[in-house]
């Protein structure tokens, strides 16, 4: 993949994230109010608004981590390195940054961190 595509595609999927978290992040807040407002009257299920507010704040966590891999793959862009194993700086094979432009390692080293 050229380095204009790929930023295209990481800037693309940069945009689409940060959409997503300030959706979980409202969905949170909403959440948060609707614990404190059903913690005053009358509850049929006091869970249930906790159990959404810890969803909600797993998956804007995941969110943010995302935004971190993007903005690191489009910093190697910019340093010339985007492409290249972050750990071995071995070349990244075509079709694994196809699958995931911000990929960091090869999948065998991928596989080895897990």
């Amino acid at each position: 993949m050229n380095h204009d595509e790929a930023r295209a595609r990481l800037l693309a999927e940069r945009t689409e994230v940060t959409e997503l978290l300030a959706d979980a992040e409202s969905g949170a807040q909403q959440d948060r109010e609707t614990e404190d407002e059903e913690a005053a009257g009358d509850v049929s299920d006091a869970a249930q608004p906790l159990t959404a507010e810890g969803m909600d704040d797993a998956i804007a966590d995941s969110l943010r981590d995302r935004l971190v891999v993007l903005d690191r793959a489009l910093k190697r862009l910019d340093d010339g390195t985007y492409g290249l194993s972050v750990r071995s700086g071995v070349p990244i094979p075509e079709d694994r940054l196809e699958a995931d432009p911000a990929a960091e390692l090869t999948v065998e080293e991928a596989r080895a961190a897990t």
